[in-house]
């Protein structure tokens, strides 16, 4: 898949609408349509996609601050497409929980819950972030629940695995606070494996 440095296609974007634009004026519509029609695939694209994927290779280098700013160059949330968007919440959602803002990071993560996953794994991966925070806030029985949903999805990533049996061991003792923080650096490390990996996955930037 081609990818395009999100700085680079913004130059492209502007050059290609705005040499558009003084082209039409000066020449006409049709002189200037081809430039027209490559800035407005750029754009759309870059509305639809946003810069999901980038943001998510760095969090696999665990650059975490620049996989943040470089997120915050999308435009908004809404008008991604939708498994894009799970993506960009669930990622909003880590970068809140290393700020250590759980509330903030929790209503991230019931926001991609909502949305269209591509499989089970994403989806665990989420409850697996919100047992953890209600873990750390002692709601045992909201935690219980989460983790009860994750184990009955199909998992097939070995490291949500581990987490699931982590889990479940906090929950048998019910105070073991440093497994739950470290699960949360784990999702973020494993949504840099599941946007820039090789395993099949949608189409980002």
């Amino acid at each position: 898949m081609l990818k395009i440095n999100i700085y680079l296609k913004f130059a492209l974007i502007a050059v290609f609408l705005g040499g558009g634009i003084v082209l039409s004026f000066l020449y006409g519509f049709w002189y200037a349509f081809i430039l027209l029609l490559i800035g407005v695939l750029l754009l759309v694209s870059y509305l639809m996609l946003g810069t999901i994927q980038s943001a998510a290779e760095l969090v696999q280098l665990q650059q975490f601050e620049a996989a943040e700013k470089r997120l915050n160059l999308t435009l908004t949330p809404k008008l991604l497409y939708v498994t894009n968007r799970a993506f960009f919440y669930i990622l909003k959602g880590s970068f809140a929980l290393n700020r250590k803002d759980q509330d903030e990071g929790e209503a991230y993560f019931n926001k991609a819950l909502g949305l269209k996953l591509p499989s089970d794994n994403e989806k665990a991966l989420i409850l697996i972030q919100l047992a953890s925070i209600n873990a750390t806030k002692s709601k045992w029985t909201a935690a219980q629940k989460y983790y009860k949903d994750a184990s009955k999805l199909k998992i097939t990533e070995k490291q949500l695995k581990d987490q699931l049996k982590q889990f479940e061991q906090v929950l048998a003792s019910k105070g073991n606070m440093r497994h739950v923080a470290a699960m949360g650096k784990s999702g973020q490390r494993f949504m840099g494996m599941s946007s820039g990996g090789k395993r099949r996955r949608p189409k980002m930037r």
